[in-house]
Parts: structure tokens; sequence; C-alpha cells
């Protein structure tokens, strides 16, 4: 835990997360914000501990004084670990939702339960509790008229949505981020990522994410292994990659039913593979007219389905298709300038000529990053135009909007060149180069640039930065800590890491036949990415929320998509190999038939493999199984013994 020397009526107070409101928010708002985050369950509050942040040492220049922060006593917490439905190790090793009642069957649990909770957790459980307080009798926030409430509105959601609540963060624990730190990036090492330990300090999701990259990457290393000999002996005869397509084909799908079981074997260890999913409330960006929510049986703002999908008909979609368009023209551009450096090669062919011929892939591969980071930035203003009620809604439209774009936008070329020019030698070097590119841009986009424009963009957070490594080994000041992670990057998420994965394994199972060398570049890539992003998250970002994930999501759905495209693209790759076409040397229609056939008859064997699969391991299906039925069991002796109270009540 977090030790702090602040003034605090409770004499266990540890600060886990801190509350930055606006400079400017009036003094009432501020009384009433602590009193009902002070106030007890029963009041309508959140019974945790706050105080107001002291002023840092030495600092000269004007500090924003509104900052708190805020813990909880250990009972608090544990009841708070009970509400959100935490699932913790059982004495007989299975993994069951907590109960304060049961709370002493439980592993680890020793005295009054210190250190049985990590200290994510217990930022999330308060993170839970803030969000969950909601107006009871008000009419708005004290103080600020503009900020409108109503009985049951969310007051969390409400100042956000108004600008009175900057930010709400959890604080990082030093000691146990320089151990995270040391066992994860700081030293390179041929072992596994410390996922249990990102577990325990980041969460569940960033800890899937983490599990997926290294998944990945090592499910490279056989079709790398393969595809260095092969590069190697065959790089000129292009006549031979009908074998590495086969295995494009069997590959593809097996990994990604294989993640689903281990992925599913490390939900059930950290206790979210059978946690209920929470009753999801409205996002703070929703808005409409003040309504009765039949569900809840509170008000809350209704916006009609209809005109929702309205917007998303009539002008969502339209926007995509005009984007899209936009992306195949320039296309048809980039196709021209391959002619005419081909053209001024062929002219005069030297060796300035022929560095000529790789500039537009170059070129385009730029313009393609560039064009899925404009199309990101509208597709998120036009997901959130369309107005969504819940967030989950909101980020499957956001995701389905950004594949379609970057799918088309970076594969549609390679499509073009494989299919309409047939042209195997091309399709070969625009792999290569789009590939190459794309990974050198987001290496700088994701590692050199946030750090660098961190330092640029506040002269406060180096010179905090300074006098932190100053002092090294001694402990930085609680106020020096929290105004140092307060100017800090806010992290956004694992959206864009999944979608760097799902372009590179796009490349990977599409067309590395005709470039072998495609997988070695990704697992290359994928090493540097684990530094890259594990730096980032213990020195760039501040520390986000853990996300009870049980899986990675909707992106499960996409690499599946993606696997299936796989089939078809690499299906028709062999029909065209010459070795194919020579066993049907007078009937073209013959050859697309029995192509057709066989991918169907592929996809066909990949949904019954995938069915046979199961997702979840055997072992772990007995004991989820065994679990539902002690559960059931203990139900029917709860309601035997209610019944035969009340029959004695009676007589």
């Amino acid at each position: 835990m977090l030790q702090g020397s602040v003034d605090s009526s409770g004499p266990r107070f540890n600060p886990l997360v801190v509350v930055e409101l606006a400079s400017d928010t009036k003094e009432e708002a501020i009384a009433w914000l602590l009193s009902r985050i002070r106030d007890p369950q029963q009041n309508g509050g959140a019974e945790l501990l706050v105080e107001q942040l002291g002023p840092g040492v030495g600092d000269q220049e004007k500090e924003n004084p509104n900052m708190f922060l805020v813990g909880a006593t250990y009972q608090r917490l544990l009841s708070g670990a009970e509400e959100v439905g935490l699932f913790k190790e059982y004495n007989d090793g299975s993994m069951r939702g907590f109960t304060c009642a049961n709370k002493h069957n439980f592993t680890n649990f020793k005295g009054d339960g210190d250190g049985f909770l990590s200290q994510a957790e217990c930022q999330y459980i308060i993170k839970h509790e803030l969000d969950t307080l909601r107006a009871k009798d008000e009419t708005h926030v004290p103080g600020h008229t503009q900020a409108k409430l109503y009985p049951g509105k969310s007051i969390i959601r409400r100042l956000q949505s108004k600008g009175i609540l900057v930010q709400i963060f959890p604080l990082h624990e030093q000691e146990e981020l320089k151990r995270l730190s040391f066992s994860w990036y700081k030293r390179v090492k041929l072992s596994l990522q410390p996922l249990d330990d990102i577990r325990h300090y980041y969460g569940e999701g960033q800890a899937l994410y983490f599990g997926f990259l290294e998944y990945f990457t090592f499910a490279l290393v056989p079709m790398a292994l393969i595809g260095v000999p092969y590069y190697l002996f065959d790089w000129e005869d292009y006549d031979k990659y009908v074998v590495f397509a086969v295995f494009n084909l069997i590959w593809c799908t097996v990994i990604l039913e294989l993640w689903k079981r281990f992925s599913a074997t490390l939900a059930y260890n950290w206790g979210t593979l059978s946690r209920k999913k929470a009753f999801e409330e409205p996002r703070p960006g929703f808005h409409g007219v003040l309504g009765f929510n039949p569900v809840t049986g509170r008000e809350e703002p209704l916006y009609p389905n209809t005109k929702r999908q309205l917007r998303i008909y009539l002008v969502s979609l339209p926007f995509v298709l005009l984007c899209l368009y936009l992306s195949l023209y320039v296309m048809m551009i980039y196709f021209q300038m391959e002619g005419w450096a081909l053209s001024v090669h062929d002219e005069d062919p030297t060796f300035w000529t022929g560095i000529l011929l790789f500039i537009p892939s170059i070129i385009y591969a730029v313009v393609i990053e560039i064009m899925n980071l404009i199309y990101r930035y509208a597709a998120e203003f036009l997901t959130e135009w369309e107005n969504h009620r819940l967030e989950s809604s909101y980020q499957n439209h956001l995701v389905l909007k950004v594949l379609v774009f970057n799918f088309v936008n970076c594969f549609a070329s390679l499509f073009y060149i494989a299919f309409a020019m047939q042209d195997m030698v091309l399709l070969r070097q625009s792999l290569a180069t789009l590939l190459i590119t794309s990974q050198i841009l987001n290496q700088f986009m994701e590692a050199f640039l946030p750090y660098w424009l961190q330092r640029r963009r506040n002269k406060k957070m180096i010179r905090k930065m300074q006098k932190r490594r100053t002092l090294e080994d001694k402990e930085l000041p609680l106020a020096e800590q929290v105004r140092l992670e307060a100017d800090m990057s806010t992290y956004l998420g694992t959206f864009d890491d999944y979608l760097e994965l799902f372009l590179l394994f796009g490349y990977v199972s599409l067309f590395s036949c005709v470039y072998p060398l495609a997988a070695v570049l990704v697992v290359l890539n994928n090493i540097t990415e684990v530094y890259s992003d594990a730096f980032k998250m213990c020195r760039v970002f501040k520390r986000p929320f853990s996300d009870p994930a049980a899986n990675i999501g909707v992106w499960q759905l996409a690499f599946e998509a993606m696997s299936v495209i796989a089939v078809v693209t690499n299906c028709a790759l062999i029909g065209m190999s010459p070795q194919v076409k020579a066993y049907f040397p007078e009937s073209e229609t013959q050859l697309i038939l029995w192509t057709v056939a066989i991918e169907h008859g592929l996809l066909a064997f990949k949904f019954i493999l995938s069915y046979l699969i199961p997702d979840v391991p055997k072992h772990i299906q007995i004991k989820l199984a065994r679990l539902e039925f002690e559960s059931l069991e203990a139900l029917k002796k709860k309601k035997m013994l209610e019944t035969s109270e009340l029959s004695k009540v009676v007589q």
C-alpha cells in the first residue's frame, strides 16, 4: 500500500485514488461531493475516506488546490469486494465469489484481511463505489446551476461531462512498480512475461493483452522457422509457395482455437471466467430527453433508437463508404506511381533507378498510416455523435468502423496485385515494403513519440522527473508523486495495440506465402513491442484502473474473421500457382470450380475444428460445473431451513 503522511481522521488511511476537480470549482460543490463520498452507505454515500492533498515541497508555481486522495478501511474494501463480485481462491483451490461471511475460508486471508486484496483490486473497488454515487433530491450541483441533476443520476459522470471533475486516476505503488519494471522490461531476458505480476498490478484486461501478444509471438515462431529456409532456397521461385500457403491455412485456424483455451485458463486462475457481468450504466456522454427507465426504475436520459439508426445508416455509413472510395482512389494513384517508376527504370536501369522502384511503396505505406490516423479521429467523432447509451455498444460500433477501413486501406493494394494483376514479384515487394515501413512508423509513434511529446508538453513534468532521478533510492514525497502522476498522459486502453496486432496478423496470414520473412519481421516487431509497451505503462502513462476482463472481447471475433478471409485468399493463391494450373491445361473454369470447392471444404473443416476444440479446457469445465452444483445445493438447504423455521413459527 502507499504510505502517505496526510492529516486523516482515520488511523489506517492509505491513499489509493486521486480525484482532481477544476481549480474554479465552487466551495459548496466541493463540500457537497466530499460529504457524499464520506457518508455511510445507508445514507446514499460511498463510505470512503477522503483528504485534500497538501502543497508540494518547494513548489513555487501555482498548483491546483482541488486534488483529493481517496482511500477506505479494510472492512469497507472487503464489503466492496463482495459487492463487485470479486473472485478469490478458496481453501480447496477453486475460484469462488468472495463473501464476508466466509472470508476466513479463502486462501491468504489472515487477521483482518490486510494484504488479502491487491492494490489494483482496492482501486477498482473504490472506482466502483465512486461511480455508483447517485443524486438523491438535488436539482443541480451546488454552486453550479448549469450542472443539472435528477434522482438516480450518476454524480461522477455528471461532474465529468460538465468539466467540474478534471480526472480520476489510481496511484502507482513505487516499490511494487520498481519490482515489476525490473522483471518486465529493464533487463533483456529469454523468458516469459510476468503475467501474474502484470495482472496483480494492472488488472486482467492489461494482462490478457500482454498474454495475447506473447502467445501470438510464440505462435509465429514455427512459421518464422519454416520461412527462413523457404526464403533462402526458393527466393526467386515463386511457383513453390503452395506448401507455405497450405501451412498458413492450418496455422491461422489452430492458433486462434488454442488461444481461446489458454485465455480461458488464465481467466479462471484470475477469477474472471465465471464472474457475472455487471449491469451497464449509461455512458457519460449519453444524452437525451429525461424519462423513466422501466428496468432500473430511475429517471435518466432517453434517446429514440430510430433516431440513432437514422444517424448510422444515413450519415455514418455513407461517410465510411466515402472514405473507402478515397482509400481506393489513393491506391490507384500509388499504382500510377509504380508504373512511372518502372518505366524510368526500364529506360535507364541504374542503381538509383533501382532504389526509385521502392519509393512509391514507401510513400504509400506512410500515406496509409496517416489516413488510418485521421480516419480514427473521424470514426470516434461519428460514433460519439450516434449517441450510444452503453459503452459496449459504443465500442462495438467504433471497432467495426475502424476495422473495415483499416482492412481495406492496408490490404486492398495487395489483393489487387495478387488477383487482378497476378504479379507475384510486385506482391512480394509491396508486402515487404508495407510491413517494414508500418512497423518502423508504429515503433516511432508508440515508443518514442509519446515520451518525447510528454517532455515537450510539460516542462514542469521534466523538472519533477529530474528531481525524481536525484532522489533515486529515496521515496518521493506523496504530494510530489501525486502531482507528478497527474501530469502524465492518460492511458487510452488497448484498442490501438490490438488493432496493430490485427493488421500484423493479416499481413502474415493472407500473403506471407509469397514473402516468407513476414513472420520473422513480425516476431522481431512483437519482441520490441513488449518492451516499448511495458515502458509506456510503467513510465509514460498514468496507472489505469483495473479491467476485470475474461477474454479479449470483440477482438477475438475480428481475428477469427481475418482467419476466414485467409482461407479464401490462400486457396485462391494456390489455384493461381503454375503447379496447380498444370493439372488443368485446357479448362480454366474447371480449375476455378475445384478451387472454390476445396476452399468451401477447408472452411467447413475450419468450423468443424473450432466446434470440436472446446473453448474451455475439460478440467476447468468440471470445476465450474462443481461450483454451480454446490451453489444450487446450498440454495436448496437455505430454502429448507427457511421453510422449517417458518413452520415452527406457525405451530
